[in-house]
This record gives C-alpha cells, sequence and structure tokens, in this order.
C-alpha cells in the first residue's frame, strides 16, 4: 500500500494529480470515490468541500488538484518537475494561477455542456469567446519558449496544460492560438498524461 493516495474519478480532476505522481514515478493508490459517496464523513474528513479530487499522503490533506501537484512536484520532483530557484518558482506559481483563475472559468462551462452536467448552451459559448484573450496571452508567450519555465517540461507545464485542455475535451475552436495547440500537443503527448481524460 502507497504512503500516497489520490481520490476521485480518473475522468475529474484527479487525473491532474495522477498525472503528476506518474510523471515522478511516485507510488500512489488510487481510490475511486463515486459521486453519490462526495458528501459522506469518511470522504469529507479528506475533501471537506466534497468534491475531488482528495489527496493524503503520509499524515497530509490535501484539497485542489493544482496545489496537489505543486506539493506533489517540489516535494518528490524539485530539479525535475519542480524549479530550483524562487525566479522559476515564481513563474510556476504564475502560471499554474492563470490557469486556475483566467483559462478554467471561461472553458469549464463548455465542458459542463458537453458532458451533460448543463444545458446553458449560450453560457458556454459566451464565455468560450472570453477565452480568447487569455489564451493569446499564452500563445504570444509560447511564439518564443518551448515550455512555461525553463528549457523543459515542468509542472507549470502539467498544471496549465490540463486546464487548457478543457478546450480539446469540449471541442472549443481555439485555431486562433496555434503555439498553444501545438504546445498542448507537446504536453498530452507525454506518458501519464491522461490526455484522454
Amino acid at each position: 500500500m502507497a504512503q500516497m493516495k489520490i481520490y476521485g474519478n480518473p475522468m475529474s480532476r484527479a487525473s491532474r494529480a495522477m498525472w503528476c505522481a506518474k510523471e515522478l514515478g511516485v507510488p500512489f493508490d488510487h481510490i475511486d470515490v463515486p459521486w453519490d459517496k462526495l458528501k459522506e464523513p469518511s470522504f469529507l474528513a479528506i475533501n471537506p468541500n466534497g468534491k475531488v479530487p482528495g489527496f493524503v499522503d503520509g499524515n497530509l490533506k490535501l484539497f485542489e488538484s493544482l496545489a496537489i501537484n505543486l506539493y506533489i512536484a517540489k516535494r518528490y520532483g524539485t530539479g525535475k518537475l519542480y524549479p530550483t530557484n524562487i525566479e522559476d518558482e515564481g513563474r510556476t506559481f504564475q502560471w499554474t494561477l492563470f490557469a486556475a483563475t483566467e483559462l478554467e472559468p471561461v472553458l469549464l462551462p463548455s465542458v459542463l455542456v458537453k458532458f451533460g452536467f448543463s444545458k446553458d448552451t449560450e453560457g458556454a459559448k459566451a464565455a468560450a469567446a472570453r477565452a480568447k484573450a487569455p489564451l493569446l496571452v499564452l500563445d504570444e508567450y509560447l511564439k518564443t519558449h518551448q515550455w512555461l519555465v525553463g528549457d523543459r517540461f515542468s509542472v507549470a507545464d502539467l498544471n496549465a496544460s490540463a486546464v487548457a485542455n478543457f478546450a480539446n475535451l469540449a471541442d472549443v475552436d481555439i485555431s486562433y492560438a496555434p503555439n498553444v495547440k501545438a504546445w498542448l500537443a507537446r504536453c498530452l503527448a507525454r506518458t501519464g498524461s491522461g490526455a484522454e481524460h
């Protein structure tokens, strides 16, 4: 039994944490939690929000997939997935928070419609249109950078691409951001990326 446990359906945001652990070869137990069990006391003790993922590593419990990834990468992958200097750490935080605050809110509505969790197609289209501005910011950066931090794939790429991939999942046209599309393909081609999710 592994010390690290990742709770949640592999088609959910839990896949992000699984990808991070797999990138680093860190053993973990995956516990699939049915949607109707998320509000049960046993799971609420791990994630009091009653959402996935839930995460346990020894005595540590965490929620929020992107924060979980920052923890996994720093604890098990400093110098590999996680930067070794404070400047690149700042850039890692920047792109992770950019993904959470600028990309996810405008791409998620389309995912919810695509998979039948919402019927607000007009709201999803409007949100997807608002995705253009932040995606063009990312596209401009990727014109001159293969990866988001430094010269190799890092947890910044993992976190941001896991969110940006919502565009692929929901068939949102981002052809106006060719550098983002190429970067996404590079990220999702990696072993363990869960690109199908």
